[in-house]
């Protein structure tokens, strides 16, 4: 039955993925709206593609004749919206444990990088990318440490080809000093007891990963006049982490934990540290402000607390951005990272304005990540991740014309839009 069910599942992707080539060249988008997010809007704009990069941006352009002329009267153009936490290419259907892989046996996994298991022809693709998400953080989640996450365009045949950063961040789930909910019976002396435990096994980690590296610094250096040290892979794959290379992304949700976890921070001034979840942020954005911690946010989830405001969610990125954090948008999700749009959507309406939304959902996410050379606004020279709209697309109304990544015109096909075209007409007869 396995077999079977693999079978389907793979024959399913295929058919979802792979559905007509994309098309790849020179392009001009003409008589635009551009929102740049970088240099503002520019009306009855000329965006001009070739091959992988932007090669202008701007009122007036010479077009020459190899240009394929796409005329956006009416329409407007974005940037390629990101989502800066998904399992997007991990999973492929919960329920079911041989198409997933997002997470790894063992509790500390700074080695294991979700870079190697992405599957490009996953059906959640192409219904991501139709929607103007055209790159997002793919992650692994399991245990204390989770392993490294990547970066990638959502248009390719391998993970290699759609890598914009193979190794993104690293994952810690910070372990929680409270009560996990209503069913949590620890007592108050247990739960601190498996905080401080958890806590020394990371602080651990951290110790023996900074003598390793001074260790294999000093070899590196000179290493005609000593012997090689004993590698290690978890702690080799921590040394970009520890000096700074890529950053730590600390999962965690409660005040009194946010408040644990930037204090733990301080601690590690050669390290960058994002913060994801927050869903208590609002309650301690000063602090977060104070510590200098973006924070990558979602809207569309229950309050914690049955006292909390329903719309606490919907203004928790607006409250942290009021107090100075910097905000990006992340869904953690697989098959809905294709609402992305409207989680920046919520933000928006409830305070932190269009304008903010729109940069927590492209420019801030590439900032926070380092790629903002490369992605996160409509600049000349920056790749060509882009979308045609006819209208807001953080409004569902609204609908997503074509999207480009990596300078391919992507094929605006997925599993929803053939459905649709399967049952739109079935054959039901007219009883006249």
């Amino acid at each position: 039955m396995t077999t079977c069910l693999l079978v389907f599942v793979i024959g399913m992707n295929v058919e979802a993925q792979i559905t007509e080539k994309a098309e790849y060249g020179k392009f001009a988008i003409t008589n635009a709206t551009i929102h740049t997010v970088s240099n503002g809007v520019i009306e009855n704009g000329v965006v001009l593609i070739d091959g992988e990069k932007i090669v202008h941006v701007g009122q007036n352009a010479k077009i020459t004749a190899d240009y394929q002329r796409i005329d956006a009267t009416g329409k407007h153009i974005y940037p390629g919206f990101m989502d800066a936490g998904t399992q997007l290419g991990l999973q492929e259907i919960g329920a079911v444990a041989v198409t997933n892989d997002q997470a790894e046996l063992g509790n500390l996994n700074p080695h294991v990088r979700a870079f190697t298991a992405i599957n490009p022809s996953s059906v959640s693709i192409p219904v991501t990318r139709v929607n103007g998400v055209t790159h997002v953080v793919s992650l692994p989640v399991s245990g204390l440490i989770s392993g490294k996450s990547t970066l990638i365009d959502l248009y390719g045949y391998s993970p290699d080809s759609m890598a914009v950063s193979a190794n993104a961040g690293l994952h810690l789930n910070w372990p929680s000093a409270q009560k996990g909910g209503w069913w949590d019976d620890r007592s108050d002396k247990k739960i601190k007891e498996q905080y401080e435990k958890r806590l020394k096994t990371l602080n651990d980690l951290w110790s023996k990963a900074e003598f390793y590296h001074k260790m294999m610094s000093a070899y590196e250096k000179n290493p005609e006049n000593k012997s090689k040290p004993d590698g290690n892979k978890k702690m080799q794959a921590m040394r970009e982490v520890i000096t700074g290379k890529i950053p730590v992304i600390i999962s965690v949700d409660a005040k009194k934990d946010i408040l644990n976890a930037i204090e733990w921070t301080k601690e590690h001034p050669d390290a960058r540290f994002i913060l994801a979840g927050v869903q208590d942020g609002w309650r301690v954005a000063e602090e977060i402000a104070e510590a200098g911690l973006p924070c990558l946010v979602s809207t569309l989830y229950t309050p914690e607390r049955d006292y909390d405001n329903y719309q606490r969610p919907y203004q928790n990125p607006g409250k942290l951005h009021e107090a100075g954090v910097k905000v990006a948008i992340a869904t953690g999700g697989v098959e809905n990272v294709r609402n992305a749009p409207y989680h920046a959507g919520y933000a928006a309406t409830y305070g932190l304005g269009k304008e903010e939304a729109l940069k927590a959902i492209t420019l801030n996410s590439a900032e926070i990540f380092g790629v903002d050379d490369k992605l996160g606004s409509i600049e000349k020279g920056k790749q060509a991740n882009l979308f045609i709209s006819d209208g807001d697309p953080f409004e569902p109304m609204n609908h997503i014309e074509q999207v480009f990544i990596r300078g391919y015109k992507i094929p605006m096909i997925s599993r929803h839009t053939q459905l649709y075209d399967e049952y739109l007409n079935r054959g039901a007869k007219s009883n006249n």
